[in-house]
C-alpha cells in the first residue's frame, strides 16, 4: 500500500473492478481503487455514514472497521522513504461485504490530522461500536455519536495513543520489533557420518 493517495483508477475490465466502478458512481463516491483482489471505494468524510448506510443495502455484512496513521514522524523503526511528499492524513476504512456471493469492498475515509472527527455508524451498526471505541483508544479519533468511547484495553490512567507512528513505544525501544532473531545453522563437520562407518564396521 502506497503512503500517497492513490492515482485515479486505471480501466480495468474484471468483474470486481467494474463492481466497484459502479458502486462508486451509484454512491457518489469519490474514487475507487482494485488491487491484488481487494476493491477500495473512498468516501467524503462527510458523506461517510450516509454512504455506509446506503451500501448496506447491497453489501450487507459488517466485517471491521480501523484506521491507519499517514504520519512523517516515527519514533521508533524505520519511517516513509521520502517524508516531505507525504502528505500526514488518517484513514478510516470499513469493510462491508455481501452475504449471497463473494462481493466485498473496504470504504476509506480521510481524516485531516488536526481535525480527527468523522461520523458514528452505531445508529445502524451495533457491532461498529467495539471497532470504533477501540480506533478511538489507539488513534485518538472521534466517532461522533458513539457515547461510549471508553479505553477496552488500556488502564483509566492511561496517557496516548498507542498506534500513532509518533507514539514511543518503550518495548520497541528495548527490543527491535517485531524482534531480531539470532539463528545459528546446524554444525557441519568434515567427519559428519564417520561414526555411522565405524558402527558398520
Amino acid at each position: 500500500m502506497s503512503d500517497q493517495p492513490d492515482a485515479p483508477a486505471e480501466p480495468d475490465t474484471t468483474p470486481l473492478a467494474d463492481y466497484a466502478a459502479d458502486i462508486t458512481e451509484r454512491l457518489g463516491a469519490e474514487r475507487y481503487t482494485v488491487e491484488f483482489d481487494t476493491a477500495r471505494v473512498f468516501v467524503a468524510k462527510d458523506k461517510w455514514v450516509d454512504t455506509i448506510n446506503e451500501a448496506r443495502g447491497e453489501l450487507p455484512f459488517f466485517s471491521w472497521l480501523s484506521a491507519i496513521d499517514w504520519s512523517r514522524e516515527t519514533e521508533v523503526g524505520e519511517g516513509v522513504a521520502d517524508p516531505d511528499k507525504l502528505e500526514e492524513r488518517f484513514e478510516v476504512m470499513c469493510r462491508l461485504s455481501s452475504v449471497t456471493d463473494d462481493k466485498a469492498i473496504i470504504f476509506f475515509a480521510t481524516l485531516p490530522k488536526d481535525d480527527a472527527t468523522i461520523g458514528s455508524l452505531t445508529a445502524t451498526i451495533g457491532g461498529a461500536e467495539w471497532h470504533e471505541r477501540e480506533a478511538h483508544e489507539m488513534f485518538g479519533i472521534m466517532f461522533e455519536g458513539n457515547e461510549n468511547l471508553v479505553p477496552l484495553y488500556l488502564p483509566d490512567d492511561f496517557i496516548g495513543n498507542p498506534l500513532l507512528k509518533s507514539y514511543p513505544l518503550i518495548a520497541r525501544e528495548v527490543k527491535p520489533w517485531p524482534g531480531e532473531v539470532d539463528v545459528e545453522g546446524l554444525p557441519v563437520g568434515d567427519d559428519e557420518g564417520s561414526d555411522d562407518e565405524e558402527g558398520e564396521a
